[in-house]
């Protein structure tokens, strides 16, 4: 891991645990003996950080100063496979055929987030909204990550717009972007008897291509991008396996 990664993940650390305790930045500051702006600029990663400092903040948030310092500093294991895309890419399909190939552990994220929120993920968005879900994910993602060393995971496609847990990912996981056109999307997904895109919204496909098109520079952040269209998932799962082997 980078440098600058260390401190922006040790940053996340810190702000998340002080948001659990439900702390304001001057509370925990204050408990801990430093000013607000340094902790401000801590958990954005951007405080040139004293070991003496971090155990003081750890004191503060009721954590174990190996919280906060238990770091990933190799490279994401070589057969952790995160794949990314747009509903109707193809990654629970090619996620399976992967993890068969590699003989390794498959799991969806939403299903993971569902677990743990105890009812369908639909009503995860209706009843407690976007931030919820995207908290639920982050959960549901290090606990993943902690029981897993190796295993294909197939994430959610706005994963990408949660910059923290989009980070998280790549540093813990080969990434794999799913790539099709929009028309592709539109096909699989009504194909499964999905007919949420279209019901009610005329300008359905153009609000795809928008969608697609401003997700596209962040899924092209991923290790590997492989072209899904007119390719079974079987054939799929070998170019990426054969990448993770080689």
């Amino acid at each position: 891991m980078r440098p600058e990664s260390l401190l922006q993940e040790v940053g996340r650390r810190l702000r998340a645990a002080r948001r659990d305790r439900d702390l304001t930045l001057k509370e925990a500051a204050g408990r801990a003996g430093v000013s607000t702006r340094y902790l401000r600029m801590a958990e954005a990663g951007e405080a040139n950080l004293s070991l003496l400092k971090l155990a003081a903040l750890a004191r503060a948030l009721r954590i174990r100063l190996a919280d906060l310092c238990d770091l990933p500093l190799a490279a994401a294991p070589e057969l952790r496979i995160a794949l990314l895309g747009l509903r109707g890419c193809g990654k629970s399909s090619v996620g399976r055929a992967l993890a068969r190939q590699l003989e390794v552990p498959f799991v969806e994220l939403d299903a993971l987030v569902e677990e743990r929120a105890g009812i369908p993920l639909g009503e995860v968005f209706s009843l407690h909204g976007d931030a919820f879900y995207r908290e639920l994910q982050r959960e549901a993602l290090e606990a993943w990550l902690a029981q897993n060393g190796t295993g294909v995971i197939a994430t959610g496609g706005s994963l990408v717009n949660d910059e923290d847990t989009f980070r998280r990912l790549r540093e813990t996981c080969r990434t794999v972007w799913l790539r099709a056109t929009p028309e592709e999307h539109w096909r699989r997904v009504v194909g499964q008897g999905d007919l949420r895109p279209i019901r009610d919204r005329p300008r359905a496909m153009t609000e795809l291509r928008t969608l697609l098109e401003s997700r596209e520079p962040r899924y092209a952040q991923a290790d590997l991008a492989v072209d899904t269209m007119d390719t079974d998932p079987t054939t799929l799962a070998h170019r990426i396996s054969a990448w993770a082997l080689d």
